[in-house]
């Protein structure tokens, strides 16, 4: 390892957890500069509305985006609809609003045929976690097979022998109950994509 490198490492190590302002301005400079494109093209300067909706998810940081993005071009306003990705896919597809947010992009063969043009572009990323309710247990690391084999029913018990490979804590010899979210949604699809592979 050569003294660059090592320097390199050393200030990763630095700034392992830290949050990178300059992206991160970065990404907010690009989503604003995307919504008054949006604006400007849908008309003239006077008061303009742009209307979304999607993401569950991503609505604290784009109502944070939303206010400030107001503050500075007072003549625009935004209004976003936390609805499910789903949902704001239907609607951005369906033309009655004018962004939707999901996960989930919307295929090619679907972009086609649509009359309006659609961009896909990342504005929030974020992590998708299964949580649990065992009495006692306070951290549990499954490995992704079991996380599948749990959510295709394969794995009905906290007894099953599969636990063996991901912790030596003794489980209770209960069923296991699969809770999971029924509509359509950006953070099922990035699951089921996870649990896909």
């Amino acid at each position: 390892m050569n003294a660059q490198s090592s320097q390199e490492t050393a200030s990763r190590r630095r700034n392992r957890g830290r949050r990178c302002p300059i992206h991160r301005r970065g990404v907010v400079r690009c989503v604003l500069a995307a919504l008054a494109a949006l604006a400007l093209h849908s008309g003239a300067r006077a008061a303009v509305l742009l209307n979304g909706s999607g993401s569950t998810f991503a609505f604290p940081l784009y109502s944070k985006w939303v206010e400030a993005f107001h503050q500075r071009e007072p003549d625009i306003s935004v209004n976003y609809a936390s609805i499910g990705s789903g949902a704001g896919v239907a609607n951005v597809t369906a033309g009655t609003t004018d962004f939707g947010a999901s996960d989930d992009p919307i295929p090619n063969k679907q972009l086609r045929g649509l009359t309006v043009p659609i961009l896909h572009f990342p504005s929030a990323i974020g992590a998708v976690v299964v949580t649990f309710n065992v009495t006692h247990i306070d951290r549990l690391r499954l490995d992704p097979q079991t996380i599948a084999d749990i959510f295709l029913g394969k794995i009905t018990n906290w007894k099953d022998p599969a636990f063996r490979r991901n912790t030596t804590m003794p489980l209770p010899d209960a069923p296991i109950t699969v809770v999971h979210r029924g509509d359509t949604s950006g953070t099922t699809y990035i699951f089921t994509d996870y649990l896909s592979k």
